[in-house]
């Protein structure tokens, strides 16, 4: 039952009933002809007359083996579906006193990230009375921004969303992967599973407040 409804798609031979019909193929001299003629010459050459544009002036008609040209329509839109690109959204984490170490490990990963084509979306995130010092979360995404100018571009600037702020990174078309620095990023990460460190907090500059731990 689908390949019947595959098969209707296009009127073929017989089913094609206006009066007159542009023919093309191979070995065809494109032309417009009556439909009876170019029924005829296409059982002459033993194959079918295929409407593919029925919507032209007149219908346009291919003179070929509709087996043949159900594959290669088959065909093509495999090749267009493998040309799509997939674009995924890559997150990473911030927290509003992140230290010099972890910056650099997650500046990394996003440089990887963009040069692989996928979009990144960076955030900071608040906890508790923290989210009083805002500002500092937006200085730092504005900073990521500009360290990864060479791989993408901002798409949306520093927006406060509940307890996270968030910016959004779209690759460059002109952002190629670094094969040294992709291998970096990648050992890096793995002896970060590996070993993981206890990070230093960076001391905190601002005002203290009173019962929150940075």
């Amino acid at each position: 039952m689908k390949n019947d409804k595959k098969k209707l798609q296009y009127r073929i031979n017989r089913q094609i009933r206006v009066p007159e019909v542009r023919i093309v193929g191979d070995d065809i001299e494109s032309q417009v002809i009556a439909t009876r003629q170019a029924l005829q010459l296409a059982e002459q050459k033993g194959l079918d007359l295929v409407e593919i544009s029925p919507n032209a002036q007149p219908p346009v008609c291919r003179i070929i083996d509709y087996s043949k040209f159900l594959y290669q329509q088959k065909k093509h839109q495999k090749e267009l579906k493998a040309k799509q690109v997939k674009i995924e959204v890559k997150e990473i984490r911030f927290g509003p006193q992140t230290d010099e170490h972890d910056y650099d490990f997650k500046l990394k990963h996003a440089k990887e990230f963009l040069s692989d084509g996928n979009k990144v979306k960076a955030y900071v995130f608040f906890r508790g009375r923290s989210i009083l010092f805002k500002e500092q979360g937006e200085v730092l995404l504005l900073r990521f921004a500009n360290d990864l100018e060479e791989y993408g571009k901002v798409e949306q600037m520093p927006v406060l969303e509940g307890k996270r702020m968030i910016i959004f990174l779209t690759p460059k078309k002109t952002a190629t992967p670094k094969p040294a620095e992709k291998a970096e990023a990648s050992a890096s990460f793995k002896e970060e599973r590996k070993a993981p460190q206890q990070k230093a907090k960076k001391e905190y500059a601002g005002p203290k407040v009173e019962g929150e731990d940075f």
